[in-house]
């Protein structure tokens, strides 16, 4: 599936990519589409649960945990079950491993990371996917999605939420100030983003405060300029981090953090900078934002909408530039496990794998579901639109992002692994030769070899 070359997806979202830049100044794409809310119809039947009381964690915060809270609502109504969201911590393998030795583990959890649902399961935590649920799973997703969230041939998971993290956002009053057009290439994102910064506007918006957003960049830069061959023999520590590719890659993304001049707050200000205000400060301050760009996936538009910016007016959005000759396609993902045997959890599951939860959080924007029964008109606008039709275009032909297929200790933990060794690098992006080893070092301790 995911390990095969990927013609399709890049087919799918370049075209996409297009479709993005000719609709972003559509009338009407910024606009809103159906309140929040459940469809007509339920398409799922879910047991009544009166008087159960659930638990469900993820590492979601803000806007996208009260999005997600709208679906659990709409749970409750049909089931009958009282529902509590309890935040979790990253890694939140080591959040899960403290309740689940406390005796007090939720009820069902949504890991991010490929490497996270493994470990789960290595250490018996989570139950395999009832009947319920696993027919909703075999009616509304394509079998790439479906292994994704299998471990030893059992069903254990189910992608609930999905990202296109190939995208970068723009502010569109700031690259009509200086007369820059979306870039199509590596080559030409550098010269715009030099326009840009002359002209007052740093060019980028870097959340170096959160090493997974550092270890996107690198993903994207690596997949277009490495290849999809190269890409998965990395992921699977296959070749060592102190291999040839590796350092042109590091090497490419050094040209855009090693301008200071480049970044929203110089590299000090970069390092300093959380995701959600590397997106907020990209859309604020009138005709002086922080920045003129800012790269992440789709999600990025829940945190516009705290800002007064309309999608598809003053925030549009192009597809990462190639760096090789074919632009990137990074996909992530949430997985829903259950990690109690219980009725309630595999109902939860059930409701999860169905277009009806989807739709509910899909209005909210800021969310792209790989189920493919969802309704596309669920969508808020365009753009994000756009973006799920593409998704699901591409069908099994996608690239899952490295770090979250790695073990947790290497690819998804805070101050440590990749995430601490590319914010060290951003801090000094000359230093390429002593970040690989810095790499290589972490991944051959957390992979065992």
């Amino acid at each position: 599936m995911r390990r095969r070359s990927a013609p399709a997806a890049w087919t799918a979202l370049a075209a996409a990519g297009a479709l993005l830049l000719a609709g972003c100044g559509e009338g009407g794409a910024g606009k809103s589409g159906p309140p929040g809310g459940p469809s007509a119809a339920p398409r799922v039947q879910l047991p009544r649960l009166d008087g159960e009381k659930l638990e469900v964690s993820a590492v979601w915060t803000g806007p996208e945990q009260a999005n997600f809270t709208k679906v659990l609502e709409e749970f409750e109504k049909r089931t009958g079950a009282s529902v509590a969201f309890v935040p979790a911590q990253d890694p939140i393998v080591t959040f899960l491993g403290t309740k689940i030795a406390g005796g007090q583990p939720p009820d069902v959890a949504l890991l991010p990371q490929v490497g996270a649902l493994t470990a789960a399961v290595q250490n018996k935590w989570v139950q395999p996917v009832g009947p319920e649920a696993k027919a909703q799973l075999d009616k509304n997703y394509s079998p790439g999605w479906k292994e994704l969230g299998a471990v030893g041939g059992t069903q254990y998971g189910v992608y609930y939420k999905a990202a296109n993290k190939s995208l970068v956002w723009y502010n569109a009053k700031a690259f009509e100030a200086a007369g820059v057009q979306p870039p199509k290439t590596w080559k030409e994102l550098i010269a715009a983003a030099d326009t840009l910064s002359a002209s007052g506007t740093p060019a980028v918006s870097v959340a170096g405060a959160d090493g997974w957003t550092l270890t996107d960049w690198f993903e994207n830069v690596y997949l277009s300029q490495a290849g999809p061959e190269k890409y998965d023999r990395l992921a699977k520590h296959e070749i060592k981090w102190t291999d040839d590719s590796v350092r042109q890659a590091l090497t490419t993304l050094a040209e855009l953090f090693g301008r200071k001049d480049f970044l929203a707050g110089g590299t000090s200000g970069a390092l300093a900078t959380e995701f959600p205000k590397s997106v907020t400060q990209t859309f604020t301050g009138g005709d002086r934002p922080a920045a003129a760009m800012v790269f992440e996936g789709d999600f990025v538009a829940v945190n516009i909408a705290q800002t007064e910016a309309k999608i598809g007016e003053d925030a549009l959005v192009f597809p990462f530039p190639a760096v090789g000759a074919k632009a990137p396609v990074v996909s992530g993902g949430d997985v829903a496990v259950a990690l109690k045997p219980s009725k309630g959890a595999q109902a939860l599951l059930t409701f999860l794998a169905s277009p009806d939860a989807a739709e509910i959080q899909a209005r909210q924007g800021g969310f792209v579901s790989p189920n493919k029964a969802v309704d596309p008109a669920a969508y808020p606008n365009a753009i994000q639109r756009r973006i799920a039709e593409a998704l699901i275009a591409a069908g099994d032909d996608f690239r899952f992002d490295m770090s979250d297929q790695a073990p947790a200790a290497f690819g998804g933990t805070p101050g440590a692994g990749e995430w601490k060794a590319l914010q060290d690098f951003l801090a000094n992006p000359s230093d390429v030769a002593g970040t690989q080893a810095r790499l290589e070092a972490d991944a051959a301790k957390a992979y065992g070899n």
